[in-house]
């Protein structure tokens, strides 16, 4: 039998899942409860082709079986080391330094907002900023409370590089 393996993938390529798990019962003599077409179309393509041509030689199947030998193989894996703590004398503490934002006004400032018809007040913290007595830690998070909805709190409350008040 000459096997021309494109027009065998073709022809299973055409078949319904049903159809090709009947086709890889033929081909391996078993049955499979696989549902997925293209690894079914593969196996049974490998499988013909393997029939045809011939499978496997006794070399490579010999260093198939050293590579499986799982003597080597671990269970379990390796016990973590403990960490060794670093010496006191070595562990120096400093204080963070962060930069504000420059579109930021200093801590007290009252930023004012025109909003449908009312005056909005927002009092600049050193961590957060206040509205109606709640402190809130954005400016982001005020423009929410206002609106309802998420926006960016400098663009709502018109802070940027050219300030307009």
């Amino acid at each position: 039998m000459n096997l021309n393996v494109g027009k065998e993938v073709a022809s299973l390529q055409r078949m319904n899942v049903r159809e090709l798990r009947g086709r890889y019962a033929e081909v391996f003599g078993e049955e499979t409860k696989a549902g997925n077409k293209p690894w079914l179309i593969k196996r049974i393509a490998w499988r013909l082709q393997s029939l045809e041509e011939g499978d496997l030689s006794e070399r490579a199947r010999h260093r198939a079986a050293e590579l499986a030998n799982d003597a080597d193989v671990r269970l379990s894996p390796p016990k973590a080391k403990p960490a060794k703590p670093a010496p006191a004398s070595r562990t120096r503490s400093a204080a963070l330094v962060t930069k504000s934002d420059d579109r930021l006004p200093p801590p007290g400032t009252i930023i004012n907002r025109e909003y449908k018809g009312q005056t909005l007040q927002v009092k600049v913290l050193p961590q957060g900023f206040e509205f109606e007595g709640e402190v809130y830690k954005s400016l982001s998070a005020v423009a929410k409370a206002i609106t309802g909805q998420h926006c960016n709190g400098y663009h709502f409350f018109r802070l940027g590089k050219e300030q307009t008040q």
